[in-house]
């Protein structure tokens, strides 16, 4: 199906454009407000129209084009409002920035029957599909344990309209393990987090800690650090996931040393009786980026032409890790129990 891409940001650049060249899409044009950044990816990437505004791309539009939204969410109602009713639409995320805006998104999307899914693509990563296959065939049994852990260095001027967000490290980053637990473990039945300033920077948040609610077996907890200065020996980048038969760990290579990653590495132990745990290792062909990027839109085509009953990261689904997201923020600006008040 067409592709028209309305934005030209550097993960335009470095994913979009890249995983749609590997998989063959056809990107059919491009708009952005800066006229010129999408004329150098357009190119750069042998587009064949650059349009001034998302109403000319979306007048000279096959009718069948996919929409491909890579702005920012401030800008997603305004830009959704001008797609013809019905129209295949992938949304940069986050839904939104903040729970209310999500809302607004999604009600966007149902008045307007878009087929609407959010570009939550670490769910497509290579090495979380081997492991969702590996669990879903009960290799490691049931799923009791999983961890994200992220110790690195993020340049975030890299990122000019996002390092200056008030909701930076949650809303901006670790939404994306948040999304990938719950594409795992369900909705969880609360959320506790707390999400950190650095002392010497004034971004509004780099550190955080978030531990889902599922019961009194299953852990679930996402460790972020993106102030680790302190060189690559230590740093780390992992997602771990932990059954009753087994587990398997994930590298992602990507958030170190970025925007330039080192190899990703996939893990895994199945315990048999008897014998000692082993753990084997599996080289994996691609990487987060760009070919996760290739899945969210591949996901999208096959459900809007009818080839795939499921639609993975929709609008209806992705709300609920909105609502996971604002939670975590609202337990981290709540705290927790007051010590001296209570025991002292």
């Amino acid at each position: 199906m067409p592709i028209i891409i309305i934005g030209a940001s550097g993960i335009v650049k470095d994913a979009h454009l890249p995983a749609y060249q590997k998989a063959g899409f056809n990107v059919v044009a491009i708009t952005n407000r800066t006229k010129e950044k999408a004329e150098k990816l357009a190119a750069q990437f042998n587009i064949p129209m650059v349009y001034d505004t998302v109403a000319d791309a979306v007048k000279n539009a096959p009718s069948n084009t996919v929409y491909d939204i890579t702005i920012m969410p401030d800008q997603f109602i305004e830009t959704l409002h001008q797609l013809p009713d019905g129209s295949a639409v992938l949304i940069q995320k986050p839904m939104g920035d903040y729970f209310a805006q999500s809302n607004n998104i999604l009600a966007v999307c149902r008045e307007k029957k878009l087929v609407a899914a959010i570009n939550c693509q670490l769910r497509f990563a290579p090495f979380v599909s081997a492991a969702r296959w590996m669990i879903d065939q009960g290799l490691i049994g049931e799923l009791y344990d999983m961890e994200v852990r992220v110790t690195v260095n993020t340049p975030w001027e890299l990122f000019p309209h996002v390092m200056i967000h008030p909701r930076l490290e949650i809303q901006y980053h670790s939404i994306h393990h948040i999304d990938l637990v719950r594409s795992f473990l369900g909705d969880p039945k609360s959320v506790m987090a707390k999400t950190l300033k650095h002392p010497a920077k004034s971004l509004s948040s780099t550190r955080s800690t978030i531990l889902f609610d599922y019961g009194d077996t299953i852990h679930a907890v996402i460790n972020t650090n993106h102030d680790h200065i302190f060189g690559a020996t230590h740093e780390e980048s992992f997602i771990k996931w932990e059954g009753t038969k087994g587990a398997i760990k994930a590298t992602m290579g990507l958030l170190m040393d970025y925007p330039n990653g080192v190899p990703d590495s996939f893990e895994y132990c199945l315990l048999e009786q008897g014998k000692q745990p082993q753990w084997q290792k599996v080289v994996l062909d691609g990487s987060w980026f760009p070919d996760a990027f290739i899945g969210t839109m591949a996901s999208l085509m096959r459900y809007k032409e009818g080839s795939s009953n499921t639609l993975p990261t929709n609008v209806e689904d992705v709300i609920k890790t909105m609502a996971v997201v604002e939670s975590a923020y609202m337990s981290s600006d709540a705290g927790g129990v007051v010590v001296a008040e209570r025991f002292m």
